[in-house]
């Protein structure tokens, strides 16, 4: 009976680290980050042999079935979630507001977001309608921004398959290129704690 338990333990828990691999590794294919998606697939792999030959070794218990079903299920879920933890990539933001007097686009490039902004017309008149881009990561922030500047502001929002040109790819260089720079300072700062340490003890 403990073995028969652990055995089930064993195929839940493989199932859904191989699921979960599965689902990331999907992910990163469609976001095109290939490379990364090809790291993941070799561990995915891994697991999906050790799942499958324990239920192949053990079909006399239903129970192992079991297991391995509620793993797979278990496994997109969670999989899921890793993926809504990460973030990755970058998502539009169109928005549209009733009040065309406020100053909306003004305060959300205060808080850092690139916003293209263009008068529109609606059925009951002009409209403001803006365009934004921000990473993931960020994209809670930016409905909670929308919503104090305007509550009743229309929101659409979706993934950009490609980015290119523009303010919004400049400033990610520019960060980029600051943390570089940060990090060869970093580096090149213990190199010369280093060496004055290496001095002192030579020095006594």
């Amino acid at each position: 009976m403990y073995n028969a338990l652990v055995i089930v333990a064993i195929i839940l828990v493989v199932n859904i680290v191989y699921v979960s691999l599965l689902t990331i590794r999907m992910i990163l294919t469609l976001k095109s980050r290939r490379y990364l998606a090809a790291l993941v697939s070799i561990f995915e792999t891994i697991m999906y042999i050790i799942g499958l030959s324990l239920v192949l070794d053990n079909l006399d218990g239903i129970q192992n079935v079991i297991a391995y079903a509620a793993g797979f299920a278990t496994g997109i879920i969670v999989g899921s979630l890793i993926e809504e933890r990460l973030a990755l990539g970058y998502i539009t933001v169109n928005v549209i507001s009733s009040n065309p007097e406020l100053d909306f686009s003004k305060r959300l490039r205060d808080q850092g977001y690139g916003v293209t902004s263009w008068e529109a017309s609606g059925m009951d008149g002009s409209r403001l309608s803006m365009q934004v881009l921000t990473p993931r990561k960020s994209e809670m922030k930016l409905y909670e921004a929308i919503n104090e500047i305007d509550p009743r502001a229309f929101i659409i929002s979706y993934e950009p398959k490609q980015i290119q040109g523009g303010f919004w790819v400049r400033q990610v260089r520019r960060r980029n290129l600051n943390k570089e720079l940060k990090e060869q300072e970093i580096i090149e700062n213990k190199e010369k704690e280093l060496e004055k340490d290496q001095n002192t003890n030579n020095e006594l």
